[in-house]
């Protein structure tokens, strides 16, 4: 016979902590005096699972989370003003992307195709931003980008003027978007969240278009040594087909999309599969997807690690939280 202990161990090993918190605090089922950090830890575990990323690494109102915790959950976290120190996410993307990796799996565990989606969407639209951060040193920080896409000869940013010939092939949000980012660092917390909430992923977008698809590129790729702009331009290339693929466009018939209808698990493997063929025909993603693994799609972990030159594999963050609730109630 299941105890009250036994049901809330195996909602902690479903990574289900929004219910898990729930009955602790609401007392339906106790857990001997351990309600407090327990309800701390299924707040955090529930923030991270839903990419929260704003805020990640803040302290929860149903207790106090470990320390060790919310370091690993700040490397993930977008900054929420222009002068916010460490950088999180916009210092670098591979804490992001091996975070992502996680909840992907978790999702694909717990037959959660519609976050699932939305998971894989979040990570194409930041891809090109990984692809860039090998050569920026930084993944798009507005308050350190100028250096790398202003100057003489750049187009990044500037506005079309009326009546002349269009040179760059930034669609006008892009440039929008990307003019934003160069003075929004000196702009108030408010100014500096509106961007990230709704122009920062065109700034991705601009600048994967600028290695992968521009036809008359400006400085901001031709002052890149030629080797480094080739390696860039082709890592960008697979971040595009990546987009483009069909396990993206599966958000279009979900309801994070603009559908009612949730994709199958059987559907999300068929797109998958699709995408897979598709990104094989790029020599980067042949190369990447030569070998199977045991991820829940497999393959998607090496093409995430040749964007990025680095070898992302998922993080253990919201496992690590489950076995130390599954300690406390133990």
């Amino acid at each position: 016979m299941e105890t009250a202990r036994d049901v809330l161990t195996a909602l902690a090993r479903r990574y289900a902590f929004g219910d898990l918190e729930a009955l602790i605090t609401q007392g339906t089922l106790a857990a001997d005096g351990r309600a407090a950090p327990v309800a701390a830890l299924c707040a955090f575990g529930q923030r991270v699972l839903d990419l929260d990323a704003e805020d990640f690494g803040m302290p929860e109102a149903a207790g106090e989370v470990p320390r060790d915790l919310l370091d690993r959950a700040r490397a993930s976290r977008m900054p929420q003003a222009a002068r916010e120190h460490p950088r999180g996410a916009l210092a670098s993307l591979r804490p992001a992307y091996r975070l992502l990796l996680e909840v992907i799996a978790i999702r694909w565990h717990r037959r959660d195709m519609a976050a699932l989606v939305a998971a894989v969407h979040i990570a194409g639209e930041y891809l090109p931003m990984l692809a860039w951060e090998t050569v920026l040193g930084h993944a798009g920080d507005p308050a350190r980008i100028r250096a790398a896409v202003g100057g003489e000869g750049s187009r990044f940013g500037v506005p079309v003027e009326p009546g002349t010939a269009r040179v760059c092939d930034h669609t006008r949000p892009e440039r929008s978007a990307c003019e934003r980012t160069l003075r929004v660092a000196k702009e108030p917390p408010s100014g500096w969240r509106a961007y990230l909430d709704r122009q920062h992923s065109q700034v991705a977008a601009a600048l994967g278009d600028c290695a992968a698809r521009c036809r008359t590129p400006c400085t901001v790729m031709t002052r890149i040594e030629d080797l480094v702009r080739a390696d860039l331009s082709d890592r960008c290339r697979l971040a595009a087909d990546f987009s483009d693929g069909a396990l993206v466009k599966l958000r279009h018939a979900a309801p994070v999309g603009h559908g009612f209808g949730v994709p199958s698990p059987e559907e999300v493997q068929a797109a998958w599969t699709r995408a897979r063929r598709s990104l094989s025909r790029h020599p980067l993603g042949k190369s990447a997807l030569a070998d199977d693994d045991s991820y829940p799609l497999p393959g998607l972990p090496a093409v995430f690690s040749a964007i990025a030159t680095t070898d992302l594999r998922p993080d253990t963050l919201l496992r690590d939280v489950t076995e130390r609730i599954t300690s406390s109630l133990a």
